[in-house]
């Protein structure tokens, strides 16, 4: 169950927020301190599976070929075989709107050279290199984690957000999913908990209710 205080903020912010006529996102701005993240390896780069889901559709394409690619016809998005890697990869423009329209990406092994060369700097950049799989690995299970999975990722700036939900959510899910993210978080910085200087929950247009 999670902790009485953070579901209060939740509800705090669910209740603060205006009716709007769309479906607003919750997202935690966690504002880091006591860390150098010029330094590679302090940055925060992580995937967090959300125990109560995003709340709303998240989009994963598969890059694959033969069984593989069959496979994932059932379960993804979009399937890409390697022959329309190269016509993607030939028009900047459409490589940019590729990596902006899936919010993952998973590959079968042997394509991840080819996907690097051609598509690293516009996935690269955002985050969203693929996930390696084996050619023979059933697609199924890793794209629907994917579904309930969001990217935490500071870069160099001490101050970062991460969708948790969504408005239409109960509070203690969300609750949930905040206390998935912020375990997480202290895992891997050099400090835990003593690395974070605040954390604010909100909606889309929202306040920002302070959580920690």
């Amino acid at each position: 169950m999670p902790s009485k205080e953070i579901v209060e903020a939740v509800k705090k912010a669910l209740e603060s927020a205006k009716e709007r006529k769309f479906t607003e996102s919750v997202e935690l701005s966690i504002n880091l301190k006591d860390i150098d993240l010029s330094i590679p390896k302090n940055r925060i780069d992580e995937d967090i599976l959300l125990p109560k889901g995003r709340g709303k559709k998240v989009k994963v394409a598969v890059f694959g070929s033969g069984d593989l690619a069959l496979k994932a016809k059932a379960v993804a998005d979009r399937v890409i075989t390697p022959e329309e890697l190269d016509t993607i990869a030939s028009n900047k423009r459409n490589a940019k709107k590729l990596g902006n329209e899936y919010n993952f990406f998973i590959a079968e092994a042997p394509m991840m050279v080819n996907i690097g060369k051609k598509l690293g700097i516009a996935l690269g950049p955002r985050g969203k290199m693929p996930k390696p799989i084996p050619p023979q690995a059933d697609p199924a299970p890793i794209v629907a984690a994917l579904r309930n999975t969001v990217k935490a990722r500071s870069k160099d700036k001490k101050t970062f957000h991460v969708p948790i939900g969504t408005k239409e959510m109960k509070p203690e899910d969300i609750a949930e999913n905040i206390e998935a993210v912020l375990k997480r978080l202290e895992s891997k910085l050099e400090r835990g908990r003593a690395n974070i200087a605040s954390v604010y929950v909100k909606t889309t247009m929202g306040p920002a209710i302070k959580v920690l």
